[in-house]
Formats: C-alpha cells, sequence, structure tokens
C-alpha cells in the first residue's frame, strides 16, 4: 500500500456475498449497473462464475483500520481467457511456448460483459485514489504468483492513471449512439443523410410489419415465461455464432430479473403470444446498454429493430445521453452508432512479457486509433451543408 497510508489493508474475497451490498455499492455507485452487488451476486449464485467457470471470485477490498470499506473491486482469477472480450490468447500461447506460466492471472473485470465503465471503485469520501487499490492488486499478483492482472473495459480515466503507475495500455472499439437531444426518432432521423434515412425506415417498417407483436418490457413485466424463452435464444446464439457452450446459466435471467428490477429492459418480438426473439438491456444513469441478443425464427430487420432501434427510442424517451450496443459489428455504423474507444491496461509480472507486450501494444494503439477515424468516414449523418 501506499507509504503515506500503511494502515490500509487489501483482502480478496471468494464470493461477493462476504460484502456487504450497501458497502460495495457505497463504492461502484449506481451509474453503471455492471459493477453492482447485485449484479456480481446473481452471477455467483447462479453458477456463471465460480465452481468450473474459470471465473473464480477473487474480489478486492481495501480496508482502513476500524474495517471501513474504501475501495473494491471486481476481480477474478482466471484459467482461461474466455468471456472477456479483450482477447490475449496471443499473448498467452507466445508465454507457455517459451517455457512460462501464464495462467492463473487475475481479471478486474466485469464477467462476460464488453461494457466499459468503472473497475476501481473508491468510496466518494474516502481521501484515497484508486492509485492505492491498483498498487495492491499489483502486490497481490506478487503474492500469488500470478502472471499478470487485467484491468479490461475501464475509464478513461483509471486507464490514464494505470498507465501512469506503470501498466500497459490499450485500445480497442466500440459502436456507441449518442443522444444529440433528439425528441423523437424521426428527429433523430433527420440528422442522417438522405439514402441511410430511407433505409432506416425501411428496415423498420419490414420489421414492424413482419406478423410479430413487438414489445419493450422493464422490470416486473418481464415474466418467467420471457426469460424460459430468453434462455433459449441466448443458446441458439452461442451455438450458431461460436459452436461453444454458453457462459451464462439459465437461472442467471430471472436472478438478474429480481434483483435489479426496471434496470433490466428486454425488447421482444412474440408470435402467436409466444416470445421468439429477444434483446436484453441492462439500464444505467447514463446509457442504456445493450447486453444480449438471440431468436429462434428468421425475419428481416429483426435483429436491427430489437437490438438497435428501439434502444434508440427507449433512450430518447427517457433522455437518456447514449446507447452502447455491445463489442463488435460494423454494420451498428450505418444505423448512428458510430466507432468509440475501449480501454484496458495490463501489469505483467514477467520483465521479458513485458517488453513484448510494451512493443506490441505501441504499435496497435496508433492503427486502432487510425482504424476508429477511417471507420468515422462511414457515418450516416450529414455533412456539412448537406440537405
Amino acid at each position: 500500500m501506499p507509504d503515506d497510508q500503511p494502515e490500509l489493508s487489501l483482502a480478496l474475497h471468494r464470493s461477493i456475498a462476504e460484502i456487504p451490498a450497501l458497502d460495495w455499492d457505497a463504492c461502484a455507485g449506481d451509474q453503471n449497473p455492471f459493477v453492482s452487488h447485485a449484479f456480481l451476486l446473481a452471477l455467483e449464485e447462479s453458477g456463471s462464475t465460480g465452481g468450473r467457470s474459470g471465473w473464480l471470485p477473487q474480489h478486492a477490498a481495501l480496508r482502513d483500520p476500524t474495517g471501513r470499506l474504501l475501495a473494491c473491486a471486481p476481480c477474478y482469477a482466471k484459467a482461461h481467457s474466455q468471456g472477456e472480450y479483450v482477447f490475449d490468447f496471443a499473448w498467452a500461447d507466445a508465454f507457455e511456448r517459451a517455457g512460462g506460466r501464464y495462467y492463473p492471472k487475475l481479471q478486474v473485470a466485469s464477467p462476460f460483459s464488453p461494457v466499459p465503465g468503472p473497475r476501481l471503485l473508491v468510496r466518494p469520501d474516502a481521501g484515497i485514489g484508486a492509485e492505492a487499490l491498483a498498487q495492491g492488486l499489483v502486490q497481490a499478483c506478487g503474492q500469488l504468483d500470478l502472471s499478470s492482472v487485467h484491468c479490461t473495459f475501464c475509464t478513461p480515466e483509471e486507464w490514464e492513471k494505470l498507465g501512469a503507475a506503470g501498466w500497459l495500455q490499450r485500445i480497442g472499439t466500440q459502436f456507441h449512439w449518442t443522444n444529440q437531444g433528439y425528441a423523437s426518432f424521426d428527429d433523430f432521423l433527420g440528422a442522417l443523410s438522405s439514402r441511410k434515412r430511407k433505409q432506416i425506415k425501411r428496415e423498420r417498417r419490414d420489421a414492424e410489419g413482419s406478423g410479430f407483436v413487438l414489445k419493450t418490457l422493464r422490470g416486473h413485466e418481464i415474466t418467467r415465461r420471457h426469460w424460459d424463452a430468453f434462455h433459449q435464444f441466448y443458446l441458439a446464439t452461442t451455438d450458431k455464432r461460436w459452436g461453444r457452450s454458453a457462459y451464462l446459466k439459465k437461472a442467471f435471467w430471472p436472478l438478474l430479473g429480481e434483483r435489479l428490477g426496471d434496470k433490466v429492459v428486454l425488447m421482444v418480438a412474440e408470435q402467436d403470444g409466444e416470445p421468439v426473439a429477444g434483446a436484453l438491456n441492462l439500464l444505467g444513469s447514463e446509457a442504456l446498454y445493450g447486453r444480449n441478443w438471440g431468436c429462434i425464427v428468421e425475419a428481416p430487420f429483426l435483429h436491427f429493430e430489437l437490438c438497435y432501434y428501439r434502444a434508440i427510442d427507449f433512450a430518447i424517451e427517457h433522455k437518456l445521453p447514449r446507447v452502447e450496443a455491445g463489442a463488435q459489428g460494423e454494420h451498428k455504423i450505418q444505423r448512428g452508432y458510430l466507432p468509440v474507444p475501449t480501454y484496458s491496461a495490463h501489469w505483467i509480472q514477467h520483465p521479458g512479457l513485458r517488453r513484448a507486450i510494451a512493443d506490441f501494444l505501441d504499435r496497435e494503439r496508433p492503427a486502432m486509433l487510425a482504424e476508429m477515424e477511417a471507420l468515422g468516414e462511414m457515418s450516416p449523418f450529414k455533412r456539412d451543408g448537406e440537405a
């Protein structure tokens, strides 16, 4: 711990349940539901983390001499690199081919959630900075003989602080929609070029005219019937897209709905009264976060309608600054979701591996920024002077 505060102590907890929810959330705040006590507990109680998942909770808690929680971080000992969305498979492979041992490592993250947000959670009145918690994590890495600590999808402020503390800095790309004070979806469409505006109108018309009943449900409106169906959608998507077993267990969805209430927003399509497609979102104070999608039918533009357009409708209605639609997908640009950087920071113990990764990241960062600039040229919004 920092020299001027030697009385602080760091403990690693094998379950979020060992830390009182009020204490954790006093550090996490209410802006981002993916680091809330309720979300992380639902993952553990459903068996999605812990057990044989390869995500073993090691939640960091920094306390003062009275036992008061000053800061915390969602941490997991990882035996693999799955479910992280910031890919370090090549780092692990190179190190292990050279005779090193990359796993286990310590992951500071919201599991299975490529959602940017705070990771080093500091109580506002703690009187310390995130640097104290970061230093504690580095010390724990050495004491536990771990190869590395990875803080993924952190905030730009955390990224800068960790970089100043010697962590290696990485940049990624996502696609977010920004609310420019639109009064309606038509108002948003008015900001687009004529061709893109017509395309989106046609896609919405075709989706709405396909015979499905489209609904936006929140909190108690989402029943066990919806969650049972949504798990089938989720399994269909993971099998079709990745051909692997699903990370999230069936018990997770109803637990999520129970614990997070109206922060859960489900866009659903029904056919003959039965759900056949759905897009799951979580509501934060500044954004609607699109998370999982799935379907058991094929219908034109239904994916765009449920995942992107109805999310924009919701954000405009509730005056949210943005919609974050998850990882990947350049097709989102033409729907008004533009490229933005995401951030991760990495502490690597082995000097040789650290130098190799630092060299790689020094070349990757400008390449990522150049790619984002090029992607930005694909924007569907009107250019200056365009009618």
